[in-house]
């Protein structure tokens, strides 16, 4: 039942961040054994593939650092951790390069051979570098052939079920696994693991993220008892396509690339309305533009479907095919004429800025864990900026891939494992086996109702504490649900359990912060406390499990860089 092999590090995770660090630290260390596990096929699933705008970088003339910066403070609403983000803005440019020159990897470019870089809402500088409009997968596919020409070790369909401490609960020992194929439990040894899962608020009823993502890198780093910040911070992509509930689809973002073309925003009415919410319209960050779209679903003012349209005909179809090849065929696929007609759009769950605390190096509170990408909390603050998705990814898990060998370096032994944990894991995971089969679907509809309607673009605190109640009710009745097939290997329906167990933890986590935030900020709309109130005293919620209790609590932002009211631009130009 139990399986068990050793690694120095083991990866949890293979998109931006999981690749970027296995090929950093094959780098800088070619002689340690290092361990990538995916829940899918390498470089065949997860969120990176599915990047279609682009990478923020500060790489143009009449751009600098400074103003990635502030851009990214701003529109985090001054909840971003400013050492991140600097970390981000600054390292960015240093990645695209690596992308370019190493990674081998084709970025569009202006005639006189620069990188092009186009237009995303919330930022002062357009500064997206990209691939047409589908700029994840050439920089998943090259990542990937680097990562297959080394001596990099691969687990495939593999997934992680539990962060395991050592035996004083001191530091990090290994992973307990789940081989999709077998259904045999692996537990991985490790001296330095990295989590790097993804997020994936698929907890939602339109949503972007791939069909794999469930939030597990989260729960397990709840069950583990570390700290997580800003649980509450869900972005919902503007423009997510609404082609019905028959196709899956639905959900799927239309790039922000399009309404930074100067793409329009219709009601059912043919109306414009982003005019009269905010002077930079249809540009405006996308809490924004979501929450406009949201108040006209919620006013009727909507399409057949009930979402909004978008249209981009003014722009010369010719020109909207050429510039936008992918979303044009998407839309096409589905029965819409993107370039020269309308095309429904509704806000869909899209990325999520809380995460796992770390440091600038990676590191968590326990020793021998790493965390990067959309399990890392603290880069975006409020409200993540079109593009910078990417960037974080790769920056940061090229971080990880240079710091856990050092770790290592430092610990070269591994640490026995807490075999109780082991066992009770395991227990916990083939629990569905021992309960009466149920409607697992019908569950699953529950979670999407509660979480759209009630901890969805807009709350308030009557629906936050009924999406707590009934987030309970689902919690229950998900743990009295069994599976009717008993066989564990490619047990599909299992893998959906464990799914949706990931997804109703997590989802009672935002619900809880959400009520804990009694202000607006970013993603976070509370409809009875419409202000974002003080800037300059503000605090980011931090979320902690103990004994299987939820405790919520706030800590204040240090503005360790800029201080709200005030510009690193300003100084710069009184500097010269």
């Amino acid at each position: 039942m139990l399986e068990r092999m050793r690694t120095d590090i083991l990866i949890l995770g293979s998109g931006g961040a999981g690749l970027f660090a296995a090929l950093h630290a094959h780098q800088a260390a070619p002689h340690a054994t290092i361990t990538v596990a995916t829940k899918g096929l390498l470089g065949k699933c997860g969120c990176t593939r599915m990047v279609q705008g682009g990478y923020n970088v500060a790489l143009h003339k009449g751009d600098s650092v400074e103003r990635h910066f502030m851009d990214t403070i701003e529109g985090g609403k001054w909840l971003p951790n400013q050492a991140l983000a600097w970390t981000l803005v600054t390292r960015a440019i240093e990645r695209v390069r690596e992308l370019e020159n190493e990674i081998g990897c084709f970025f569009d470019r202006n005639p006189d051979g620069s990188l092009h870089g186009k237009a995303f809402a919330g930022q002062t500088f357009d500064r997206t570098v990209h691939k047409g409009d589908l700029t994840g997968i050439e920089i998943i596919n090259r990542l990937m052939e680097q990562v297959w020409a080394r001596p990099i070790q691969r687990l495939e369909e593999h997934r992680a079920v539990a962060l395991i401490k050592d035996k004083a609960g001191e530091a990090i020992a290994g992973v307990l696994m789940i081989d999709i194929r077998t259904g045999t439990f692996r537990f991985v040894e490790a001296k330095a693991v990295l989590l790097a899962t993804g997020g994936g608020p698929t907890m939602y009823r339109y949503h972007t993220p791939s069909g794999d993502k469930s939030m597990d890198g989260l729960a397990m780093a709840l069950r583990a008892g570390l700290p997580l910040r800003d649980m509450e911070m869900v972005q919902f992509h503007p423009t997510g396509l609404l082609a019905g509930p028959d196709t899956r689809m639905t959900g799927t973002v239309l790039e922000e690339g399009l309404r930074g073309a100067g793409g329009h925003l219709l009601n059912g009415n043919m109306e414009r309305f982003m005019e009269r919410i905010d002077p930079k319209a249809e540009r405006a960050t996308r809490d924004k533009v979501s929450q406009a779209i949201y108040a006209e679903m919620r006013a009727g003012r909507t399409t057949r479907n009930g979402g909004v349209y978008i249209k981009m005909s003014h722009l010369g179809p010719d020109k909207v095919r050429k510039q936008f090849k992918g979303m044009v065929e998407r839309c096409a696929d589905c029965g819409f004429d993107l370039a020269g007609g309308l095309v429904e759009v509704v806000p869909t769950a899209h990325y999520h800025m809380g995460g796992v605390i770390c440091d600038t190096d990676t590191s968590t509170e326990l020793p021998g864990l790493f965390v990067a990408g959309e399990d890392a909390g603290g880069v975006h603050g409020a409200n993540r900026l079109g593009g910078n998705g990417v960037a974080n990814s790769t920056v940061f898990g090229g971080i990880a891939g240079d710091t856990m060998p050092g770790f290592i370096a430092r610990n070269p032994h591994w640490r026995a494992p807490d075999e109780e944990a082991i066992a009770a894991e395991m227990a916990r995971a083939t629990r569905p086996f021992e309960k009466r089969p149920g409607d697992l679907n019908r569950i699953r509809e529950q979670l999407l109702d509660v979480m759209w309607d009630d901890v969805g673009v807009i709350r308030d605190r009557a629906g936050l504490e009924r999406a707590v109640a009934r987030l309970d009710v689902i919690d229950e009745e998900l743990h009295a649900t069994g599976l009717r097939d008993g066989d564990r290997a490619f047990n599909l329906t299992w893998h959906d359990w464990l799914n949706l167990e990931s997804l109703v933890v997590v989802s009672k986590v935002i619900a809880k912060a959400a009520l804990k935030r009694e202000n607006s900020r970013g993603a976070h709309c509370r409809e009875d406390f419409p202000d974002e109130g003080d800037l300059a005293t503000s605090t980011f919620t931090v979320v902690r499990q103990r004994d299987g209790q939820v405790d919520v609590t706030d800590a204040p932002v240090a503005f360790t860089i800029v201080q709200p009211g005030e510009t690193l631009l300003e100084e710069m130009r009184a500097a010269e």
